[in-house]
């Protein structure tokens, strides 16, 4: 199977930022995150979903702590995905800074008794971009 030309452009640069440091949390969520995530990349999780991410020019010139207010008291992100872990295993990937065609790549990882779970989560983080 080819891969679309944007696909691989995609996956090129998913590798590239798997080292990527957390950017918007702060050390309580990271603690959280880690005692509560499964590693990614474990057996169960058969099924993945990467989602790539634009932003405005608006968003980019805001500081970064008006970034991360929106995502903690607007949005509720980190939050909402911590509801459905470990089920749903997910890392947001930062991919502007080494000039890829996204901002960001939301990786999600599940088994399939939790798809409906995955479901929820997407339907409940879309509906809460501002």
């Amino acid at each position: 199977m080819m891969l679309s030309q944007n696909c691989h452009q995609i996956v090129c640069g998913l590798y590239k930022v798997l080292a990527a440091t957390f950017r918007y949390a702060v050390r309580d969520e990271i603690n959280v995150l880690q005692a509560v995530q499964p590693v990614l990349n474990h057996s169960e999780a058969v099924l993945a979903v990467l989602i790539p991410i634009k932003k405005s020019a608006q968003w980019w010139e805001m500081p970064q702590d008006e970034r991360r207010a929106i995502f903690e008291e607007e949005s509720h992100h980190t939050a909402n995905g911590l509801e459905y872990l470990p089920g749903v295993a997910r890392r947001l990937l930062h991919c502007r800074d080494i000039e890829e065609p996204f901002d960001f790549l939301t990786w999600f990882e599940f088994a399939p008794e939790h798809t409906k779970g995955f479901d929820e989560l997407l339907l409940r983080m879309r509906a809460s971009v501002p």
